[in-house]
């Protein structure tokens, strides 16, 4: 970084490396309450974040639910942008058994939109002897707390700006006939789409701990520079994105956010900070980081990435192979 100054976490990696390292301890009991109340539940709804709806997806979820109705909900809409929203909702209401809505988690009145899709995908539940049975998921910090506490109309659950807010299941009643169960946020063990992670540390979905700040910023800086240059000149008033590399554009926003050091020097861990709370808050405008079709490119080659890796493992180790694992050159899983 030259003169600039970057204090990261210990350990922090390269960037091209994994940025994100974390295995959630709890999430292993959320899974298993999860499977456990499924039998009991007519439909699922997954609150997924408007501005990576893909990366927000949770596979572990999708494999536990296979056979239930779902609801999609694009939560934080008004922070994405309006078009890709419409394109990630057609591209969801063509799965099966699958409806989508977009939402604010601080609509007003959002209860009777969502309710009403939900009984839309289970017609013959209903009433007081076949109340509709509901379940709640998401990952943390998607605004799902938010959520319910507007369709509650008070405030029932806790929120916060750190994932993990909600740690025991909850049982709502949004109508006479209609009971929702509200889950922890769950994520999954092991991250296969590196854009993905990169994508759920800068929307908070992921504890600090497990990222690098400026590694985070600037993988955020390089996916939305070519769709939103505008935005980001407008907002750290830069004449030419295009002349600068992701490290210089993260050096320009502490420049102009006032992030520096003695001496003029940038401290990148402070610029990296901006940059990821701009996005965040919608400094930046409304932005969506990801198409369903970029998301399905890069999900293919990490899964066929992660196959090679999988079956190097398993081929027996040739001579050559032990020599190159005892130096440490054998591909990391």
């Amino acid at each position: 970084m030259g003169a600039d100054q970057h204090a990261g976490p210990p350990g922090a990696g390269a960037r091209g490396s994994s940025l994100i390292q974390w295995f959630p301890g709890h999430m292993h009991s959320t899974r298993k309450a999860i499977a456990e109340r499924l039998p009991e539940i007519d439909a699922v709804i997954e609150l997924l974040d408007a501005r990576l709806p893909g990366s927000s997806a949770n596979p572990l979820l999708a494999e536990l639910t296979a056979a239930k109705p779902k609801l999609k909900i694009l939560n934080k809409q008004d922070l994405a942008d309006p078009a890709l929203t419409t394109l990630w909702l057609d591209h969801l209401r063509a799965q099966a058994q699958t409806q989508a809505l977009a939402l604010d988690a601080g609509e007003a009145a959002p209860a009777q939109k969502l309710i009403a899709a939900c009984r839309a995908l289970v017609p013959g539940r209903g009433g007081m002897v076949k109340p509709v049975r509901v379940m709640i998921c998401g990952i943390p910090n998607v605004g799902k707390s938010t959520l319910i506490n507007s369709l509650l109309g008070k405030r029932s659950a806790k929120t916060g700006d750190e994932p993990g807010i909600t740690k025991t299941e909850q049982r709502l009643a949004l109508a006479s006939d209609f009971i929702l169960f509200d889950t922890p946020g769950m994520l999954w063990p092991r991250l296969v789409v590196p854009e993905g992670g990169e994508h759920l540390a800068a929307s908070g979905g992921i504890g600090r701990n497990a990222y690098d700040d400026v590694e985070v910023a600037l993988a955020l800086l390089a996916r939305v520079r070519p769709r939103y240059a505008d935005r980001l000149a407008a907002r750290y008033k830069l004449a030419d994105l295009a002349a600068d590399s992701d490290e210089g554009l993260l050096s320009a926003v502490g420049r102009q956010r006032g992030g520096l050091l003695p001496g003029g020097r940038v401290n990148m861990q402070k610029a990296a900070e901006m940059a990821i709370h701009d996005f965040r808050s919608g400094a930046w405008g409304r932005i969506t980081l990801e198409t369903p079709d970029e998301f399905g490119q890069w999900r293919a080659a990490a899964e066929a990435a992660d196959a090679q890796r999988q079956a190097r493992r398993k081929a027996p180790k040739t001579p050559q192979r032990q020599q190159d694992a005892a130096k440490g050159d054998t591909p990391a899983g």
